[in-house]
């Protein structure tokens, strides 16, 4: 078993990411951060735990982040994920009280008692992890891997240059880049090639199952947003991809490259910079997902949800 942490902002493809995590053979999810990202961290932390009431595991524990990036204003995400965050159907509420720990506090404290190696999948912006490798720096070394759904080597959605997670909080991201940790980044240059379709959303939307009847209709919310911004012809569970790497690191095909964040440029601020041609001489720092069996990745999604449903 490989044990994670997760640290989120649901959002709909987050909602896939720990439904995975939590179903996994072969991973062990130790516990959740949220941050504000796609909404607000009020709404995300909310929805973190109305997804493990759906799927009955309120045993893994939540914690709250941070409600803003590191430096400059929060603009959420409800053009695509809707004003709660996870628009399209009724989650239940939770029924385990909010736990007062801060999201700094757990993961210090869990990194540092944990014995053996860690995996770090961060899927919102990077604020609690710069945070936590700015306040407690020993961490990083018990950090076997950070992988985290962001940036693009080609594509971009929040402005033409940059992917949402990255713009957020571009400066946490860059801190995460120079950290000297392992990285794998998941960008949208992969996760564009793993797309649900509609036709497979309306049949889950149109099943009995209690999870799998709700995860259609808010997936067919999303698509139906991404449909509207992007012209896609689905929902791309983008978040989910990097647990599933975590997982199975040969379910995507990457290149260790040197990779940087761009904090200042009038035009490319959030852009993740990827020397893709060793034009700078600088060491090579992140493996950089180029392909992914698109697949074997949606087969995944599919038995998660079938045994969330109990078949």
């Amino acid at each position: 078993m490989k044990d994670i942490l997760i640290d989120c902002d649901p959002g709909h493809d987050d909602m896939i990411a720990i439904m995975v995590a939590a179903v996994s053979k072969t991973l062990r999810l130790l516990g959740i951060t949220t941050v504000a990202g796609n909404q607000t961290g009020e709404k995300t932390y909310l929805n973190a735990r109305r997804v493990l009431g759906l799927i009955g595991r309120e045993d893994i524990p939540v914690r709250r982040g941070a409600d803003r990036p590191l430096l400059g204003e929060l603009h959420v995400a409800a053009n695509i994920h809707g004003e709660s965050g996870l628009d399209g159907a009724e989650l239940p509420e939770p029924s385990v009280a909010t736990d007062p720990e801060p999201a700094l506090e757990f993961l210090r404290r869990t990194i540092a008692e944990h014995v053996g190696p860690l995996t770090l999948v961060p899927t919102g912006p990077m604020t609690n992890v710069a945070l936590l490798l700015r306040s407690y720096p020993e961490v990083a070394a018990k950090i076997e891997r950070i992988v985290f759904m962001g940036g693009a080597l080609y594509s971009s959605n929040v402005t033409p240059a940059a992917e949402f997670n990255i713009h957020t909080d571009p400066e946490a991201a860059r801190i995460v880049f120079g950290s000297g940790i392992p990285l794998t980044m998941i960008g949208l240059d992969v996760t564009h090639k793993a797309i649900m379709s509609m036709e497979e959303i309306v049949r889950l939307k149109g099943s009995r199952g209690a999870v799998s009847s709700r995860v259609g209709g808010l997936l067919e919310f999303y698509a139906g947003r991404n449909r509207k911004r992007f012209e896609l012809g689905g929902a791309p569970i983008h978040d989910a991809l990097a647990v599933a790497t975590a997982a199975e690191p040969d379910m995507v095909t990457t290149r260790f490259l040197h990779g940087d964040v761009e904090t200042t440029g009038e035009l490319t601020r959030g852009r993740t910079v990827i020397d893709v041609y060793g034009v700078t001489g600088k060491p090579a720092n992140v493996d950089v997902a180029l392909d992914v069996d698109a697949e074997r990745f949606l087969q995944v999604i599919r038995d998660t949800i079938a045994e969330l449903d109990g078949e």
